[in-house]
């Protein structure tokens, strides 16, 4: 007994045992191991769809791709996600941490809106200020395509990412108002780090701190 009586755990949404894809099958077999201790351990289990934030994995990576590859084929193209937060994310688990409320509770996290992966991309290219022909994949191709990229030095998509978004990352919940956080909009979080990472960005960035240092000495 190590005297711990409190555990957050994190899984997925549409986790479960008969899941399309390995790792949504993983994540709810680790559901189903902090579960067996939940009286001694008072268990919260999170469900976030993607989660984003300035060092995301997921953002990121289509924005330096976006911006070398003339055409972008993409596997999934309808496939659904409701990207949340970071920053909500963390706020969840510090509110719930000391809440008897959400103990023996599983949570499904979403932010505001929900966005097919064509849109997201879309939404990228947008914000960089580019422009590419977005070639939608059928679902042998994505496959065929998630093959490929698992022979890549950096595996930017897999079989398995191909058979989790057979499912749509999406809840149909509200954040519950025990977690007391109103989830941020993608458009006011997204931009920011996207457009501070391009070239353009970072010279905005620098012209607007140097008018702030012109104005401070006047």
């Amino acid at each position: 007994d190590l005297g711990i009586d409190r555990f957050i755990h994190m899984s997925a949404l549409q986790a479960s045992k008969s899941a399309p894809s390995q790792y949504l099958r993983s994540k709810a077999a680790g559901e189903s191991a902090v579960s067996e201790f939940n009286k001694k351990l008072n268990v919260t289990i999170f469900r976030p769809s993607i989660i984003f934030g300035r060092h995301d994995s997921f953002f990121n990576l289509f924005a330096n791709l976006i911006k070398f590859l003339p055409v972008i084929m993409l596997a999934k193209p309808d496939a659904k996600f409701q990207p949340i937060w970071v920053e909500d994310v963390s706020s969840c688990f510090v509110n719930a941490l000391e809440n008897p409320d959400t103990y023996s509770k599983t949570y499904e996290l979403g932010g505001p809106q929900v966005f097919t992966f064509r849109e997201l991309i879309q939404k990228v290219m947008s914000i960089l200020g580019v422009s590419r022909p977005i070639i939608g994949l059928s679902d042998k191709l994505s496959y065929l395509q998630g093959f490929a990229m698992e022979f890549l030095p950096v595996k930017l998509m897999s079989r398995d990412n191909v058979r989790s978004m057979r499912v749509d990352s999406v809840t149909g919940q509200m954040l519950a108002p025990e977690l007391g956080v109103s989830p941020m909009p993608l458009d006011a979080v997204v931009p920011e780090y996207l457009t501070n990472a391009t070239p353009r960005g970072a010279y905005d960035a620098f012209r607007s701190a140097a008018g702030r240092a012109i104005n401070a000495k006047r």
